[in-house]
């Protein structure tokens, strides 16, 4: 009733369905509760009645089917609940099923029938459905009569299996002999049942407890029946589930040394075909790999992978052999990722055989890799990535070297690009592995085509350096803190250190191969270069790149890593790599190694061979790390700084010296101190060693790297030292030299050393030929051998002498400096001064120094001393130097009394510090036994030197004259006296004033100079103080007035000694006792009127006041003031001689225009002192008509109104005395401004009388005055130029 009652409530589509799935003659008799609820409406029990009908069409049954897998697919749990009401049911319903999969021709029903039976079975769970399953596939097997209806139940039996693996166990157990229709069904020819076949077996040895149980059933019978399906399958399904058989097999090591032992081929390269009814496995993949499928190709390839896993030296030459690599490069350039990453990991195995490399499988293939690896960098695709670098960094590494891997000089640039590429990834895993690839690729072998790509080189190490560089900067893990935070750190760190490890090794590789192409003269540069162009392909630019690298690159990475972890691996390929670059860049190992010494590589060694290889631990580190160490020491002290370098013989033994001792130093700085410090008796290795650590010390602390405390190594090198000598051992040069330079730079201000430790010192140092050989350039060595008064005296002389040849300082700057300047002294020359104020008896050596040194060095040290004695004018050093100049001037007047010029070449050096000495008194002394003594002898030098002498006359003639004037009255008569007894020295004066007439432009003019104003004053002294004349002296007073008037090309410094000689005569009235002046021809006699000027004549006077005046218009500060000077004096002779001839000269209407021409456009421009004083002159003789006296008015108008304070003293004298010759003439109409003006002066006045001459504007000699003293120092140009004034012509220049 309810069954009638739905159906009336469906439509008619509804009925037309459900008439389909409705066996509508026994429907009406089944329980509603087999009817299910959700559409399609579909009753289970029509289903059980109607599938086995016979009756009833194939298309019905397969519609039925269909919505019952929808069903049991969609609502699983409600059909499952259903079925499982009774058990008998659902045996009944697995019964009918497989009946009706056995009986059914349609393929597509029974496809259907095994996919419900699969579902039903997995989903119900029920042990005795499965066994009732299993035994109908056993029995419809068994009760077969062929093979050919067996398709349906092989396929089920696959797929039930696959669906429940357990079922493999229980089918082989329980259904053993189902093993031999399966190998009847293998050999069945019908590809479809054997591809049912060989998925069943696949799905049976997938397990490996079924696979351990039929491993005999494969051994006896199924190996050799699945090879040959295998070999012979056509259809695609067939071959693939060959394959996959193949690959469940392959997993078992039991089974691939069964099928490769049947896979047997002949070991010879012309056969490659197995015994008849053999079937070879590598054949079989061989023809996959050729077919044009993409799937089977992948599937082979990972068969081969597959059986090369297990042990690729014992399979790999069976597919050699077979040209698998041939066609395995050839898949390269798929575009399949899968097929290349298969080709690639397949190759990868292959190259763990060395005759893939001797059969030249990689010089076929290599082009391939590099292209293929190429390609697959532009994929996204890491694991390829890595992959194929993988296979390159294999081949590269394993390839042999008698084999050239690279034929061309491009491949090689395309495999370099690639490596670039490759390293320059941004996935750290790929470019860790391209890092190792490339130190592989960095070989000889595979860079030795011709021309060598150094460019692309030097390109691929940047990339290399840079990623590292990048890897090293990112920031470590710091996600969390506690113990987790701590071990993510960890392990960022250990990534970094392998990454610049591998970075390290493949720079290592490329430094190995620089010097590896040294010795190859084809390797040295690219012969296709153009002579004109730049050469960088060249393996010195090449070399020069890797040390530029290793300095910017290298080196940081490794310190910035050091301060995270230290790992001894790292350091030793750090280490090679330094110790390489010595031999590649030999002519930049001088530079290298200072830099490496100064930024602490001799500490850091030292504590790594402490740290790691104290006893037999890392004996490889500790190799690389003593061979640095000896490569940078020798280099160090064969090109020292400040030192002299060693001969090729005290190289040698310090080198075996290094060789032998350094890989024996493990121990850390306080051990080594105290092994240095042991006084017992030491034997000759431990000398050596104490040897090598003394030197350590020495280099790194010469190079500021002092990692031990100095007071302890004071000690220890004081105990070496006193423990070689009870020993009676010498120790080796540089070893003393190293000990002398270590005792002076660590010696405190207050240590001082023991008598004993400075006694053997000095033995030492006796012992050896020169002390150049253990002189190291240091103020402090220096301090330290004139500290110690047994040392100075024995070796201070020499210690100075190397010390001025090893300064490098600018002395002449010094020398140049204007008077008024004190520019900052070297700090090596302010520590000189240091040790000269605390110990003046030093200036005895350097006396010593510049009389007996080479030039150049004596230069320096006069330069110095006169440095020093401008610098410290509280230290009283006068006498001492000149008591010992003194002797040294007797001592070669005694030994050179002939030639004293043939003497010394410093000899002018000495008498210039004798000047300067004698410069620093300020004020008149009274000139003492010793000052009397060195007066007689520089006099009694210049006697015995002939005019050509300049060197020597000039610095002597600055002293006589000094002598002369710096001193009270009574000493300047005595040392006129003197001098004036040196009938040698009047004789030479002579003869160098009759050189002037002579020599044009002589390079001998200041000294001619320096002749003039020194007989100038010889005349003044003698005339003063009526002192007896032993010699006269001749001058042609003629000639002096030819000069004076036509004065040519003559220096102007030379005209105005000339003058101040002639102004000297004038005031003499030409009387001197001394100066005899001569006509320098026949004369004819003087005219009457002469007579009363003699010995002037009227037309020499006048020529002479013309030559004034045209020297005058020359406007030459220091000539004018000679020429005024000498007109002054003119006009007083020619008033005395001739009143109305010196107005006639003083009136000249020329005068006027003179001064005007001598007045320039400025203010105030006749402040000047040669201009006053001449404007003086003329109002002397009242010259009118030269100055009105609205003139003089205006003058002294404008000289009240100016600031007097800023007037120099010679110029405030000048003004004054024209004033007072104006008050004198009564020409002061303005009382008022005439009060006011004197005030002024007289106010001025103690200022200018009391000046004197500062200590350093005496420092020129005669050939400086002039521009030298008006542009340096107003206060010395007053006193050069008071030379040639009439007022006070008693006072003189201390230098004119």
């Amino acid at each position: 009733m309810a069954m009638r009652e739905a159906a009336a409530g469906l439509t008619a589509h509804g009925r037309d369905e459900e008439a389909a799935l409705l066996f509508e003659r026994a429907h009406y008799r089944h329980d509603p509760r087999w009817l299910l609820p959700v559409p399609p409406r579909l009753c289970l029990a029509c289903a059980l009645e109607l599938l086995p009908e016979p009756g009833v069409s194939l298309v019905r049954k397969k519609h039925v089917l269909s919505c019952f897998r929808d069903i049991l697919v969609r609502h699983t749990s409600l059909v499952i609940q259903l079925v499982t009401q009774d058990q008998r049911v659902c045996i009944h319903f697995i019964n009918v099923l497989f009946g009706l999969l056995c009986n059914v021709e349609d393929g597509s029903i029974a496809d259907l029938c095994i996919e419900v039976l699969i579902q039903l079975t997995t989903q119900l769970k029920l042990e005795q459905t499965i066994h009732c399953l299993m035994d109908e596939c056993h029995k419809e097997l068994c009760n077969m009569p062929s093979m050919r209806g067996s398709l349906a139940t092989l396929t089920l039996l696959g797929k039930l299996v696959d669906a429940i693996p357990a079922l493999a166990d229980k089918l082989v157990m329980e259904h053993g002999d189902l093993m031999e229709h399966l190998l009847r069904g293998l050999v069945y020819p019908n590809e479809g049942v054997q591809a049912s076949v060989c998925y069943l077996y696949g799905k049976l040895y997938s397990s490996p407890m079924t696979a351990e149980m039929l491993s005999g059933h494969f051994r006896e019978n199924l190996c050799p029946v699945f090879l040959s399906t295998l070999d012979g399958a056509q259809t695609k399904e067939l071959q693939i589930n060959c394959l996959g058989l193949l690959r469940q097999l392959l997993k078992y090591n039991l089974f691939v040394s069964m099928i490769m032992n049947k896979s047997t081929l002949v070991g010879s390269t012309d056969s490659v075909e197995g015994p008849p009814g053999e079937t070879s496995l590598p054949l079989v993949l061989k023809k996959l790999l050729l077919s044009r499928d993409e799937i089977l190709q992948v599937a082979s390839a990972n068969c081969v992978t597959a059986v090369l896993v297990h042990s690729p030296e014992k399979y790999a030459p069976a597919f050699i052999y077979a040209d698998i690599p041939e066609f395995l490069f050839e898949h390269l350039s798929s575009s399949s990722e899968v097929l290349i990453w298969y080709s690639y990991s397949c190759l990868i195995l292959l190259a763990q055989e060395p005759l893939f490399f001797s059969k030249c499988h990689t010089v076929y293939g290599i082009e391939s890799v590099v292209r293929s690896l190429q390609g697959s960098l532009r994929m996204n695709n890491t694991e390829l990535h890595k992959q194929g670098i993988l296979l390159f960094a294999e081949i590269l590494t394993r390839q042999p070297e008698e084999i050239k891997l690279f034929t061309s000089s491009a491949m090689c640039r395309d495999a370099c690009r690639a490596l670039q590429e490759a390293v320059s990834s941004p996935v750290l895993e790929v470019a860790a592995e391209a890092v190792k690839a490339t130190s592989a690729f960095l070989r000889k072998d595979h860079q030795s085509v011709p021309p060598v790509q150094y460019r692309e080189l030097r390109a691929l190490l940047e990339a290399m350096l840079n990623r590292c560089a990048d890897f090293s900067q990112t920031p470590l893990s710091r996600r969390s803190l506690g113990h987790a935070s701590s071990r993510d750190l960890e392990k960022d760190i250990l990534r970094r250190g392998r990454f610049l490890l591998s970075t390290l090794e493949g720079f290592r590789n490329a430094c190995r191969l620089a010097v590896e192409f040294q010795s190859e003269p084809s390797a040295q540069e690219n012969p296709f270069t153009a002579p004109s162009a730049e050469k960088e392909d060249t393996l010195e630019a090449f070399s020069e790149f890797l040390l530029s690298a290793c300095d910017s690159f290298c080196i940081p990475l490794v310190m910035r890593h050091l301060e995270q972890a230290t790992h001894p691996a790292l350091m030793e390929v750090f280490f090679s790599i330094l110790h390489s670059l010595f031999v590649i860049v030999p002519h930049m190992k001088e530079k290298f190694s200072k830099k490496l010494a100064a930024s602490s590589f001799i500490r850091l060694t030292l504590e790594l061979k402490a740290r790691f290889c104290s006893g037999l631990s890392h004996s490889a580190l500790n190799q690389v790390c003593s061979s640095f160490l000896y490569y940078l020491c020798v280099s160090l002290l064969s090109a020292p700084e400040k030192t002299e370098a060693p001969s090729q013989e005290e190289l040698c033994a310090v080198s075996e010296l290094l060789q032998h001792g350094l890989p024996h130093i493990s121990s850390r700085s306080p051990e080594s101190l105290a092994f240095l410090s042991d006084c017992q008796y030491v034997e000759g290795a431990t000398r050596q060693k104490q040897y090598c650590i003394l030197l350590l010390f020495y280099l790194a602390c010469i190079h500021e790297d002092r990692f031990v405390s100095e007071a302890e190594l004071f000690v220890a090198v004081q105990c070496f030292l006193l423990s070689l000598q009870n020993q009676g051992e010498h120790p080796p040069l540089m070893v003393l030299r190293a000990s002398v330079y270590l005792l002076a730079v660590c010696q405190d201000k207050d240590d001082a050393l023991d008598e004993a430790v400075v006694s053997a010192i000095r033995k030492f140092l006796e012992d050896i030929r020169d002390l150049h050989v253990i002189y190291t350039h240091h103020p402090l060595l220096l301090r330290f051998f004139l500290l110690y008064p047994e040392l100075m005296s024995r070796f201070g002389h020499r210690v100075l002498e190397l010390w001025f040849s090893w300064e490098e300082s600018n002395y002449e700057e010094l020398d140049d400096v204007p008077s008024a300047g004190q520019p900052t002294v070297p700090a090596s020359l302010a520590a000189l001064f240091h040790i000269l104020r605390s110990s003046p008896s030093i200036l005895l050596i350097l006396l010593d120094l510049i009389y007996s040194s080479p030039v150049d060095i004596a230069r320096k040290v006069l330069i110095v001393l006169k440095t020093f004695l401008k610098r410290n004018e509280d230290v009283l050093v006068g006498g001492l130097i000149r008591g010992h100049f003194l002797l040294i001037l007797q001592h070669l007047l005694v030994e050179h009394g002939a030639s004293p010029s043939q003497a010394s070449g410093n000899l002018p050096l000495l008498l210039s510090l004798l000047s300067l000495v004698q410069l620093r008194s300020e004020s008149a002394q009274e000139l003492d036994s010793m000052a009397m003594k060195l007066l007689h002898q520089v006099s009694k030098l210049c006697g015995k030197c002939s005019p050509t002498d300049v060197d020597i006359l000039q610095p002597s003639f600055n002293f006589l004259y000094w002598s002369l004037h710096q001193t009270t009255l009574g000493s300047r008569k005595r040392a006129a006296a003197v001098l004036l007894s040196n009938t040698a020295l009047i004789e030479l004066l002579e003869k160098m004033l009759a050189l002037t007439w002579a020599e044009e432009g002589s390079p001998r003019t200041m000294l001619l100079c320096s002749a003039w104003l020194l007989t100038a004053s010889f005349s003044a002294q003698q005339h003063d103080g009526s002192l007896q004349v032993h010699q006269t002296l001749s001058v042609e007073l003629d000639q002096v007035l030819k000069a004076l008037s036509f004065p040519k090309k003559k220096a102007a410094l030379l005209l105005a000694a000339i003058l101040r000689f002639l102004r000297t005569a004038l005031q003499q009235s030409f009387s001197s006792s001394l100066v005899a002046l001569v006509s320098s021809g026949a004369q004819p006699p003087p005219a009457p009127e002469d007579t009363v000027l003699a010995p002037l004549g009227t037309s020499q006077v006048l020529s002479l006041v013309i030559g004034l005046q045209n020297l005058l218009v020359q406007k030459d500060p220091l000539l004018s003031h000679a020429c005024v000077g000498c007109l002054e004096a003119l006009l007083d002779y020619l008033n005395a001689r001739s009143p109305d001839i010196a107005l006639h000269v003083a009136s000249q209407p020329w005068n006027r225009f003179l001064l005007f021409t001598l007045l320039d456009a400025g203010k105030n421009s006749f402040f000047r002192p040669e201009l006053l004083r001449l404007m003086t002159l003329f109002v002397r003789f009242q010259s009118s008509t030269v100055l009105s006296l609205e003139e003089m008015c205006l003058v002294l108008q404008e000289a009240a109104l100016a600031d007097l304070s800023s007037l120099s003293t010679t110029t405030l004298q000048a003004l004054h005395g024209f004033f007072l010759q104006v008050q004198s003439m009564g020409l002061l109409a303005d009382d008022s401004m005439a009060q006011t003006l004197q005030v002024s002066l007289e106010g001025l006045s103690p200022r200018a009388s009391s000046a004197q001459l500062p200590l350093q504007d005496m420092l020129y000699p005669f050939l400086h005055v002039g521009a030298l003293a008006r542009s340096q120092s107003p206060r010395l140009w007053d006193g050069v130029v008071s030379c040639f004034r009439t007022q006070g012509c008693t006072v003189y220049s201390p230098i004119l």
